[in-house]
């Protein structure tokens, strides 16, 4: 995510109801989707991260106001002092993730075609978000022909499409949706990020942070075995990097070495975030602070590691004032 914009607005202002229409609208691939109790597990978990995705999210900009005056906003950030504003509203982060919830609700997969869809329509919603060029450019194009995603996502940066950190973003709840298997989380996180991000690293970045989510429902969350499921590439090698890391490591120091989301890459943004969920897997107040040390691009730093750990904790043992003040999901 690069633009910022602190007026997002609430998230009752949406556009009109509009779905993808035909008889060729239909779910793609193996129907390899859980039933009965599994399926009902997994919606709760994919809620509880969903609401932890959108908690880090709004927690995480607060804090970018700040960092114009970097000393400070460490130093506030190690005396864990909470953001004042009232209210803290959510970014593209969980809009998009919020699409691909409403589609895996309706679909029991990913549907490409009505996601594409989907995330076009949160764009025309409220296009202040914070999204990214990138999205700029694709996604008021998907509106009139959701499908034409197979063309122009590719189509971005010259050709070689985003290899950006938003298809990691805003997959954490499809991870935990599908935690009782894996392989059909890595499926439908690289279908959720093909939609928009056509660079097999974008993809890649996609598939580590919904296996994270799945490992954490699990109780098996560790670095190592994050990395050992996500593709070849950048976004693997910083992750094994990470494994390396002691957690006796500052989250500062993480960040220095790892990168924490400042050049607006998947590799240069999953492997801290993966590091601090596994850091603090049963405490989503302290690895959500833990995230913020590193500064960079907190939203979606802390939108990863909220995504990740909540699919296990849920929200509800962090301070009642933050979820007080971070906007409410439809």
């Amino acid at each position: 995510m690069t633009a910022r914009n602190q007026d997002a607005r609430s998230a009752s202002d949406r556009g009109p109801d509009r779905t993808v229409h035909g008889a060729d609208r239909t779910v793609h691939g193996p129907d390899r989707t859980a039933h009965g109790a599994d399926r009902t597990i997994g919606r709760a978990a994919a809620r509880r991260s969903l609401e932890g995705l959108a908690l880090g999210d709004a927690f995480g900009e607060r804090w970018f106001p700040l960092f114009r005056e970097p000393q400070r906003a460490y130093d506030e950030i190690r005396a864990r002092k909470t953001p004042p504003e009232p209210e803290w509203p959510w970014t593209d982060d969980t809009a998009m993730a919020l699409a691909i919830h409403r589609v895996l609700d309706e679909c029991g997969a990913i549907d490409q075609d009505r996601l594409a869809l989907a995330f076009a329509l949160a764009f025309e919603a409220d296009p202040g978000r914070g999204y990214g060029y990138g999205m700029h450019m694709l996604l008021p194009a998907l509106l009139a022909e959701p499908e034409s995603w197979r063309t122009l996502a590719g189509g971005l940066f010259d050709g070689g499409g985003s290899l950006g950190n938003g298809a990691a973003m805003r997959v954490a709840p499809l991870g935990a949706r599908f935690a009782a298997d894996l392989g059909l989380v890595a499926e439908q996180a690289a279908r959720s990020a093909e939609v928009t991000h056509a660079h097999p690293q974008g993809v890649a970045g996609a598939v580590a942070v919904a296996v994270a989510a799945a490992l954490s429902v699990r109780s098996e969350l560790t670095v190592a075995a994050v990395a050992e499921a996500t593709p070849e590439g950048p976004v693997r090698d910083g992750l094994a990097r990470a494994a390396a890391l002691p957690f006796a490591t500052e989250p500062r120091a993480a960040a220095e070495l790892l990168g924490s989301g400042s050049l607006i890459r998947a590799d240069d943004t999953v492997p801290f975030a993966v590091w601090t969920a596994a850091r603090h897997r049963d405490d989503l107040t302290g690895a959500l602070w833990a995230t913020a040390e590193g500064a960079g691009d907190t939203d979606t730093t802390c939108a990863i590691t909220g995504g990740i750990v909540a699919a296990r904790t849920g929200t509800d043992a962090v301070p009642a004032l933050w979820r007080a003040r971070r906007e409410p999901l439809e």
